[in-house]
């Protein structure tokens, strides 16, 4: 089983990674295989599913989808171009995509939500079609957007494709934590090093290195471009951005002898809360492992190098490798997505991986590492996902403060042991996996239950 560091951290576009990045991406797959197919048809569109479609206006599933269908990509997102396209398309009622002919496009009636019939694969699904002139299906494709941009066909769903080609070629090819361990011991190696040789069998070290460098500087980009912006956030709720005030705040307070200690969580949960604001913007985030929980891992590795003593920069690899690890182990033997496992699945996730990351800055052991990442996905289990109007909002972006703080608790309470533990690593995904299938379907990013149907005013 191998997951490179760059299918866990992917430089997108918010609101989320299943349903704004995802939808996006199938959409630009189903280009490729019209052209594969020499087929030539006079107009396109798409169906979404589950909860695509109970959420998508909430988090512009169809927005993603249309520009996808105009050839746009989550990493090269330009939201004023975007939005120029989509006049366009509005105006003319037709599409054309880089390499393609014009298609008859309505963006108001061919991309429908689907309330009514759930894809079997999995809650995100989505159909595509195209047509002949005579309004006859030439080519139906249904994709589902796993989380974290995640994009399969059913096929491939079915098939339990695996998203790389080359698993059984890497020197450390572990499928579980007890896995990972065991070659840590026999090899002497950390788990970051341990990540890095599997990633240069088919990244060379320098473009290794350089593109684990992009990771943070989008990462660290979008928290101080949080920390610099108010305002409210669109989608109707008017929830105010907090994080600029906040870090005014706790600024004015530095320094002052009568601060208590724990305002260090206010500085975590900040951090982390920048990074959600601006995802609910639709801005340039990582999915870390998705948008969703994109703040809890830029905001732990914020924590350590503003607050902790003798942090170093030259550390920041070892964080991301060790933290996309254990992403890997826990999209590989459960999920990270809200939409089949609940929040468990994504702020749980992103808990873990951080705990793991810091952990290893701090000198943790592997068995210490696995402990850290044990307990802050421990105290994740059974979260739902029930986004507010179906916005990545309430109560998303707080929820990622709190799960950084947890990181944060968890690397440390893994320090203070041995790396010796009851519930292991695997053990608590399987649990994780387990809870999510037995989670009722309306706690699963559908809006239909939770916090998203008692609040009267929404």
């Amino acid at each position: 089983m191998f997951l490179s560091i760059f299918e866990i951290f992917k430089i997108g576009v918010g609101p989320s990674s299943s349903h704004t990045m995802g939808p996006m991406v199938a959409a630009a797959r189903f280009l490729d295989r019209i052209l594969e197919l020499g087929l030539k048809p006079a107009s396109v569109g798409a169906s979404l599913h589950g909860s695509l479609a109970f959420t998508g206006k909430g988090h512009q599933s169809d927005f993603a989808t249309i520009m996808g269908l105009a050839g746009m990509a989550p990493d090269n997102f330009n939201a004023e171009l975007a939005q120029d396209i989509l006049a366009d398309i509005e105006k003319n009622k037709q599409i054309q995509p880089d390499g393609h002919p014009v298609y008859h496009f309505d963006a108001n009636a061919d991309v429908r939500f689907d309330y009514e019939n759930t894809l079997p694969g999995h809650a995100n699904g989505m159909t595509f079609f195209a047509y002949d002139a005579l309004g006859g299906v030439i080519l139906e494709e249904i994709y589902y957007s796993i989380g974290g941009g995640f994009v399969q066909t059913a096929i491939e769903l079915n098939a339990g494709a695996e998203t790389t080609g080359y698993q059984a070629r890497v020197p450390y090819p572990f499928k579980s934590a007890n896995e990972m361990l065991a070659m840590a011991r026999d090899s002497g190696k950390t788990i970051a090093q341990m990540k890095y040789a599997n990633e240069t069998v088919e990244t060379p070290a320098e473009e290794l290195d350089k593109g684990i460098k992009r990771i943070w500087q989008v990462m660290n980009d979008c928290i101080d471009a949080g920390l610099a912006t108010d305002g409210i956030l669109p989608g109707g709720l008017n929830v105010r951005r907090r994080a600029k005030d906040i870090h005014n705040s706790l600024l004015a307070e530095h320094g002052q002898n009568f601060a208590a200690p724990h305002i260090i969580n206010d500085w975590i949960s900040m951090y982390a809360m920048a990074v959600n604001e601006q995802n609910a913007m639709g801005a340039q985030v990582v999915t870390a492992p998705t948008n969703g929980a994109a703040g809890v891992i830029p905001s732990t590795l914020r924590y350590y190098l503003d607050h902790v003593p003798n942090a170093s920069v030259d550390k920041i690899p070892e964080f991301l490798l060790t933290a996309a690890a254990v992403g890997g182990l826990i999209k590989h033997n459960a999920s990270i997505s809200g939409a089949e496992v609940g929040c468990q699945g994504e702020v749980g996730s992103a808990s873990a991986m951080a705990a793991a990351g810091l952990c290893a800055l701090l000198g943790g052991t592997p068995e210490q590492i696995e402990n850290a990442a044990e307990i802050a996905l421990e105290h994740h289990l059974g979260m739902t996902c029930d986004p507010i109007k179906g916005l990545v909002q309430a109560p998303c972006i707080e929820r990622n403060g709190l799960g950084a703080i947890k990181a944060v608790s968890a690397a440390s309470l893994s320090m203070r042991g041995d790396g010796k533990h009851l519930v292991s690593l695997d053990a608590c995904i399987e649990t994780m996996r387990q809870t999510g299938m037995d989670m009722n379907e309306k706690y699963k990013e559908t809006s239909l239950g939770g916090l998203a149907v008692n609040l009267p005013a929404c």
